[in-house]
This record gives structure tokens, sequence and C-alpha cells, in this order.
């Protein structure tokens, strides 16, 4: 198995600290508003990673963590007139409901910066005995970068590149334009917590050191987040880390590619910024799912209207192969071809346009078989638990072909009615009663219901969502 390292730029063999065990910690919200799409693309791609992990037999901890202090937060919550804590808790909350809706399997930990200030405090203050960071008169602590070798190895970045643009902000007393803060002075009575420097808060950066390093240890295998966090975030971290320990902070680094709307970068200012549950309520969840892993986790994704028909469209195509099928009852079809398949293109870095390839090669001979006469209806029910069992890997194909293809129907509307509308249709049919026929099509179309005939003379049906 082979999984791209951000770090060196190159696929390496997939070899964790510990055979059978993995320890991911992928950087979290900040929590001050709700999911936007940019956060879904992440959040489905490692849940993706973990999936697969698990699939393979490995035991995944799987951490991501929460940032629920921070300047934004502080804003938000002084503009709302609330108190901060109460301001997180109401989107962590909504966080979690968006999750659930999209099929992200909670993470094993998910820690929170405000419960670990003791850790970073702790932290802090070994980088400051080992001359990594220095107090400022004003009760910042800032990290020194000049005083680790290395700092740049993760982007590439060279020292002096770093100067380009690097600067110092009112107020602040940084040594060199290049350092950042790790603990931020606070104003008595505003948000903060006391510390050897004074009344504070912590750095954004700092916070991830430390919370992954009581999860899961001051080494561990992936770390990952969005392609915007390589620098400075990440860069930031690794810094922090290795010049408090002394051992190398991750052995390997993930990071998903970005989300764009109609080819442009999503942005609030352009008018094209959506929250997940904005889609939501156009766009199933699964429909969203798919279009989020349909490509690779490290390539761009383009968010439009036909890009989710499309996703719409495929997934019907997968459930309208399941109609009819027994699943559940069917005898295990182990290392088949496309199973093989499939697996070789997850185990190249996680390829899902290659098993999105192999899964559509399932739908195309369940198709075939079911439409051979003499087929083996034991091999298309195989086929079709087969294609169940590895689109659960992907956390999609969980539902009866009907909850999917019946996901428009409003709530109002009885599917016993409905299957007594189909009937008097087939028999108004049979008496060659075409207005009477024709009559119950409108009512049924009014209901956005698409009655399918199949050969056999029987009537099935779906809800095409307006």
């Amino acid at each position: 198995m082979k999984i791209y390292n951000s770090f060196t730029q190159t696929k390496e063999e997939f070899v964790p600290r510990e055979a059978g065990k993995v320890g991911i910690y992928v950087c979290g919200i900040t929590t001050y508003d709700y999911l936007h799409l940019g956060h879904a693309r992440m959040l489905v791609a490692f849940d993706v990673v973990t999936r697969y992990l698990r699939s393979k037999g490995f035991s995944v901890e799987y951490v991501r963590n929460i940032t629920d202090i921070d300047d934004k937060i502080i804003n938000r919550a002084n503009e709302n007139g609330e108190h901060f804590t109460d301001l997180t808790s109401r989107f962590i909350d909504a966080m979690h409901e968006d999750e659930s809706a999209l099929g992200v399997l909670p993470p094993d930990q998910e820690p929170r910066a405000t419960a670990h200030i003791g850790e970073i405090v702790s932290l802090i203050q070994t980088l400051i005995e080992k001359d990594h960071a220095y107090p400022a008169a004003n009760g910042d602590v800032y990290f020194s970068v000049s005083s680790f070798d290395d700092y740049g190895k993760l982007s590439k970045k060279k020292m002096d590149e770093l100067l380009d643009g690097a600067r110092i902000e009112i107020g602040e007393l940084k040594r060199d334009p290049r350092d950042f803060v790790l603990w931020k002075r606070a104003e008595e009575g505003g948000v903060g917590w006391d510390s050897p420097w004074g009344y504070g808060r912590p750095g954004w950066h700092i916070e991830c050191s430390a919370m992954s390093s009581c999860c899961l240890g001051d080494t561990f295998d992936i770390h990952g987040g969005g392609s915007d966090l390589l620098f400075p975030h990440h860069e930031n971290e690794i810094a922090q880390s290795e010049a408090a320990t002394g051992v190398k902070f991750a052995n390997l680094w993930m990071h998903n590619g970005p989300l764009r709307v109609d080819n442009e970068k999503m942005s609030k200012s352009l008018g094209n910024f959506f929250t997940v549950r904005e889609v939501l309520k156009v766009y199933d969840a699964e429909v969203l799912r798919h279009l989020l892993i349909a490509s690779h986790y490290r390539s761009a994704i383009n968010y439009s209207e036909q890009s989710l028909q499309q996703s719409e469209s495929t997934l019907e195509r997968f459930y309208n192969a399941l109609k009819g099928l027994d699943t559940a009852g069917a005898k295990t079809l182990t290392n088949s071809r496309f199973e093989k398949a499939f697996v070789a293109a997850m185990d190249d870095d996680f390829n899902t346009a290659e098993a999105f390839a192999v899964l559509m090669d399932v739908v195309k001979e369940i198709n075939r078989l079911k439409a051979e006469s003499e087929s083996d209806l034991g091999t298309v029910n195989q086929l079709g638990a087969l294609l169940v069992r590895l689109g659960s890997v992907l956390g999609i194909l969980q539902r009866t072909p009907e909850a999917f293809l019946r996901r428009g129907m409003d709530e109002s509307v009885d599917a016993n009615h409905i299957e007594a509308l189909i009937a008097a249709r087939k028999q108004a049919r049979a008496d060659k009663n075409w207005a009477e026929a024709d009559r119950i099509r409108d009512e049924l179309a009014a209901l956005h219901v698409v009655v399918e005939d199949g050969a056999s003379g029987g009537s099935g049906w779906r809800i095409d969502a307006p």
C-alpha cells in the first residue's frame, strides 16, 4: 500500500510505527459558523482513509481536533452578544449533525483546545527553556523561527523567502518578522487563562501540537488536513513539536485538494459560498458525498449544479442495479477480479476515482446478467452484495434501492397510495382506457413519481426529486 507523502512529495510504501496499528491526527474545524463545502471535502476525504485502513484490518486511532478558542470565535461571540462557549457549543452540535448526514464516522478522539490549556502552557514552557521561544514585554510569547534550522522543510520554503511578506503588526514585539505567536496576551475580564506570562490564551498553531501529542504521543503515523494548512500551520506544528521533543513529529503528511465552485475559489465576496446544510436542502447527502470522493483526494474538486447532477445520475445507476436483489442473503463473494481491482486502486494512494470505475464495472456485470434470461440469480445477488460491501468502504450504497430512489418523496405522500395508483394505471392500460391511464400518469407526475415498466409486465417506481 502506497500513500503520497506531502513531506517527501512522493508515494511511499506505508509502514505503520506499530504493526497493525495506525495513529492519525487531522486538523479539524474552528467552530464559529456552519460547515462549508471546503470543510466537507476534508471531513469526507479522511473518513474514506480511515474506513479503508480499517477494512484492511488496521486498528486505527483517528484523532480530529476542534478549535474552540480563536480570534474569529471571540469576535463572532462579541458580535452576537453571547459567551464564546455558547457559540462554540451550538456550532459543534451543528457540525456533528452535518457530519452524520454526510456519513462521516465520528473520530475516536475529538479533543478541544480549551480542554488542553495546561498541556499547551507546559509545551510553551519547554520551548522557552530550550531557547526556541521567548516571552515579550507585552505578555505575548513567540516561537523563534531562526532557532529551528529545519524550518520550511515541509513547505520547502527557504528562510530568505519567508521574509517576503513577513511583517510585524502593530502591538507585536517580535524579534524577527518570521516569528509566530504561541501565547497571546488578553485583557483581564476578557477570554483567557492564567499563565506564567500573564493572562492570555494560546495561539492557533500550538494548540494542535499539544493535542496531537496528548492523544497519539510525540511521534505518530499520519498527519492530515486541507492543502491550505500546509503553510504556515503544519510547518509551524513541525517546528514547535520537534523543537520541544527532539524527535520526528509525524511520519507521513497527507493533504486533500481544494474545492472550487464553478471553477472559482469559494469565497463569500464572490457570492459562491455554500454551507453543507444549504446544499442538503436541495440535494441528497449521499449525492454530495459522492461528488466529494469521486475524484482523487489530492485533486481539486469543482462544485457545480452539473457535477451534482452527474453524481446523482451515477448513484441512481448503482441503486437501480441493486433493485430486486437479495444482497443480505447472498453468499460472500471474495477474491473476485472486481475486489482485487478495487483494492489495487485504493492501495494506490486511496485512488477513489479508479475505485468508482471498478464499482461501475460491477454494475455493468449485474445489468448484463439481469438481461440474460437464464442467468444465475445467485451470482447476481453475490455481485450485488459485493457492490454494497465495497460501497461501504467509501461510505455509500448503504440504503435500500427504494429508499434512495424515492428520496424526494414528500413525507405527506403515502407509498401505498402510489402503489394503488400504479395498479390502477396498469388496469386502465389493460382495459385500453387510455384517458384514465393518462390521467393517473399525470397524477403520479405531479407527485414526481417515475413509473418504470419492466419487460415482464411489472411496474416499479422511483421519485424524481424536483
